[in-house]
């Protein structure tokens, strides 16, 4: 796909992964970046009259309505927005449990089917989703998080039979740890955002339908890709 003078909406574009998506896409001559994000009283940092800032909760349909209509020109869609809980499946608080699944596979299932019309309409269209290495084999510490995100690449994978009839690519993306606010706790050696977010442009430039974006998932991906139960057993130990 080629981004040039393409329109690319991002959710959860104000920190981390998002925010340096925004960066590495105005490094390419895209015509327009929405950038949303529950708040967005730092988006001046991107000095850039190319970023057109949203305010939006992936759990609202109603502010969801509203992106999708300030957005009629949307060629691409980047779901990063999500949220991870420090959580056990048995023994991590429900709440917090329901809440990772709240954020990070019902809100960007949401924002896909609402998205959708306007992508199909506007053509040779793509969706990024920002799943994790942890979609394709499970942590007992994050166990909710985990779950929200295997639901969600077993979507992308459904989500991909379904649109391809309408000119809409799908890409799954899984980093590993990078770093972030989100996995500040999270004692690995992590990649840096920046270098993330460009790996995860450059994958979507090349129609990769499977995007392992640093050298940790890089791993992650050829293991899993041989042996998913050595990956399930690895992750088991840590």
């Amino acid at each position: 796909m080629k981004l040039e003078n393409k329109t690319i909406f991002v959710t959860g574009a104000n920190r981390g992964i998002g925010k340096a998506i925004v960066v590495a896409l105005l490094k390419s001559p895209v015509k327009k970046i929405y950038a949303s994000a529950r708040s967005i009283t730092d988006f001046q940092q991107f000095n850039d009259p190319r970023v057109v800032p949203i305010r939006l909760d992936i759990t609202d349909q109603e502010q969801i309505r509203q992106a999708v209509q300030q957005a009629q020109d949307a060629d691409v869609l980047i779901n990063n927005a999500g949220v991870l809980a420090f959580a056990g499946i048995i023994s991590g608080e429900f709440d917090l449990l329901k809440r990772d699944m709240e954020v990070n596979y019902f809100g960007t299932l949401n924002m896909i089917r609402s998205f959708t019309p306007v992508l199909e309409k506007n053509g040779d269209a793509a969706i990024a989703n920002i799943l994790s290495i942890v979609s394709l084999a499970s942590m007992a510490g994050i166990g909710g998080y985990c779950a929200s995100k295997a639901a969600l690449f077993s979507a992308t994978q459904a989500m991909r039979t379904e649109l391809k009839a309408k000119n809409i690519s799908v890409h799954g993306v899984f980093p590993g740890p990078i770093d972030t606010d989100m996995a500040k706790d999270i004692d690995m050696p992590k990649t840096s955002a920046q270098v993330t977010a460009e790996n995860i442009v450059a994958g979507i430039a090349a129609y990769q339908e499977y995007i392992f974006p640093d050298p940790m998932s890089s791993q992650i991906g050829e293991l899993w890709a041989k042996d998913p139960k050595a990956l399930e057993r690895q992750f088991a130990a840590m």
